[in-house]
Formats: structure tokens, C-alpha cells, sequence
């Protein structure tokens, strides 16, 4: 990788056919970034595939379709994706639980992965746009 910082940007319908399109995406991101180990790109990959699939199973579009956006961005110490819900509902705070243990409910579980996976999660509305913020120092590990 070069010291630049390398970004892709992936869009389509939020239909379940885009997460696998997704994974597709994120293979080419990682091509090339071998200074990112790859423990952190499993971790960052699937905390992004949560997040996405969680906007197609659970977006609320205002009219007409919602859209999944996903920005990618990486140095060899950081990572970051930015998952929009383009055209989407406002909804409450979705991380104000994702802290706690779900143990065997299957409601939660995934907001309680990201949190796992990555450094940082927030989630802001801007205009019509939920947007997950996703960040994981590369090469640390959180705990």
C-alpha cells in the first residue's frame, strides 16, 4: 500500500443481492493491502457485511427505494467504513444497547458483533441518511 490512503465506494438497491456484491467489493479492497494483517480484515470485512445486512433487513425507505452506500477507506494503521442508508427512515439509536451481552436473545446480536469487530462505532442522520461510521485501528487489537 502506498502511504495514501486508499478508498473505494460501493452503491446499489438494498436488496439481500447486494451484500453479495459487497463481499465482492471488499476483496478487491483487500488485493494489495498486504500491510493490513489479516485478522484485521476479517474482523473490519464482517463487521462491515453486519452492517450493510442490517441496513437491508431493517431499513425503513421514506419513498421510493432504499439505497445501500458503503465507503471504504484504509492506511496501514487504520480502517474506516462509512455504511449509508441512503433514502431511510430516521430510527432510535441503534448502538444504545449493542454494548450489552445479548446471550441467547437473536435480537441485538449483530449491533453486539460490530461493537466487537471494530474500534469505534457511531451512527448520525444526515438529510435522509442513517450513516454507520465504522473504525478499527489495524495491527492492535481492542482488548
Amino acid at each position: 500500500m502506498t502511504e495514501s490512503e486508499l478508498q473505494r465506494r460501493f452503491e446499489a438497491d438494498a436488496r439481500p443481492e447486494a451484500i453479495n456484491d459487497l463481499h465482492d467489493e471488499l476483496d478487491r479492497f483487500w488485493h494489495g493491502l498486504d500491510e493490513v494483517p489479516f485478522e484485521d480484515q476479517m474482523a473490519f470485512t464482517t463487521a462491515v457485511i453486519e452492517a450493510a445486512s442490517n441496513v437491508v433487513e431493517h431499513g425503513v425507505p421514506l419513498d421510493g427505494g432504499l439505497r445501500l452506500g458503503v465507503e471504504l477507506s484504509a492506511t496501514p494503521t487504520r480502517l474506516q467504513a462509512r455504511i449509508l442508508e441512503i433514502n431511510a427512515a430516521a430510527h432510535p439509536d441503534p448502538l444504545s444497547s449493542a454494548g450489552d451481552n445479548p446471550g441467547d436473545a437473536e435480537s441485538g446480536r449483530g449491533l453486539f458483533l460490530i461493537n466487537a469487530l471494530v474500534t469505534t462505532v457511531t451512527v448520525e442522520r444526515q438529510g435522509n441518511t442513517n450513516v454507520w461510521v465504522l473504525s478499527r485501528e489495524s495491527g492492535t487489537h481492542k482488548h
